[in-house]
């Protein structure tokens, strides 16, 4: 019998080891919500580990050989699904409403496993969004920090201006912060209105309806095309379809592409705001000018006292 190598060895025992993970990421995994909503779940003692309760967040587990229960019920992981909806007017990107209005969730085949919205559209836009229960995805894809592209058909009240529209690229001051768009452009005019072809790397609330009515054009319809590498093309409204594996590929090749570190531009410019080596020719000059001043007060006081 031939002897195993050592690199062979090795590989053997590492996948011998347990595969420990935290508990949020395996409740994400099974579709209890984003990783987020998971570590509330733990941090409010809802979650146990072989009868007992865990609310550290730092706890490693191993799935196969510990029990894990979330509200007494056993976790499972589930078989990750992923659906391309055409959202409808009228529909919320929620799981609960007090109300009974209608839900894009309602819109996918209910075959077991928990499904959510990533990210939202408001109950009056329309078109793609992205259903699953994939925890760990949604939140990323959700996040602005990672900035995935949304595209946006958009008619609009009366017709932008050129200025108006590099307006919105430069951006506009909101309570909340700084809005603004990487990409606007007019597609055509229909009578008193104009339809324009919007992009943005972050979704904030109501977005794009804010920045319009600010610059004097109210938003009449809106409706998402693009979102990462996913297009809506022809599906009708009110359907929906299961991700294709070249586009589920893709949307895990954008993710591990975008770390999400955090922007450094600011420290930066701090860095720069001092007057010191950075801005030699500032500080020289003010020493120049206070030596001027300094000089004919010590030249002065002398000649008096050698006249006295």
């Amino acid at each position: 019998m031939a002897k195993k190598s050592p690199r062979q060895s090795k590989q053997t025992e590492e996948e011998d080891k347990p595969q420990l993970v935290r508990l949020q990421k395996l409740l994400a995994s099974a579709g209890y919500g984003s990783r987020r909503s998971c570590e509330e779940y733990v941090t409010m003692g809802r979650v146990s580990v072989n009868g007992k309760t865990v609310t550290d967040l730092a706890t490693k587990i191993d799935p196969k050989t510990q029990k894990i229960r979330c509200d007494g019920e056993l976790v499972k992981p589930e078989l990750k699904q992923y659906f391309l909806v055409n959202k409808p007017a009228g529909y919320l990107c929620t799981n609960s409403d007090p109300t009974g209005r209608k839900r894009v969730v309602d819109l996918v085949p209910q075959n077991g496993p928990r499904l959510f919205t990533v990210g939202r559209l408001d109950e009056h836009s329309v078109g793609l969004i992205l259903v699953t229960n994939d925890g760990e995805m949604a939140q990323r894809l959700a996040h602005p920090r990672y900035q995935v592209l949304r595209k946006y058909r958009v008619q609009v009240a009366g017709i932008p201006s050129p200025e108006v529209l590099k307006q919105l690229q430069d951006g506009v001051h909101f309570a909340d912060g700084l809005f603004r768009c990487v990409g606007v452009k007019r597609v055509r005019t229909r009578g008193k209105s104009t339809v324009l072809e919007i992009a943005l790397q972050q979704g904030q609330n109501r977005e794009i309806r804010r920045l319009l009515a600010k610059v004097g054009h109210k938003v009449q319809t809106l409706e998402r095309v693009v979102f990462g590498p996913l297009k809506l093309g022809k599906l009708a409204q009110g359907k929906c379809r299961t991700l294709r594996n070249v586009e589920l590929k893709e949307l895990r090749d954008l993710i591990a592409s975008n770390p999400a570190t955090p922007s450094k531009g600011k420290r930066n410019k701090k860095k720069f705001t001092p007057s010191g080596k950075r801005t030699p020719g500032k500080r020289t000059s003010a020493k120049r000018t206070s030596a001027k001043q300094t000089t004919p007060q010590k030249t002065k006081t002398p000649s008096r006292k050698r006249k006295r």
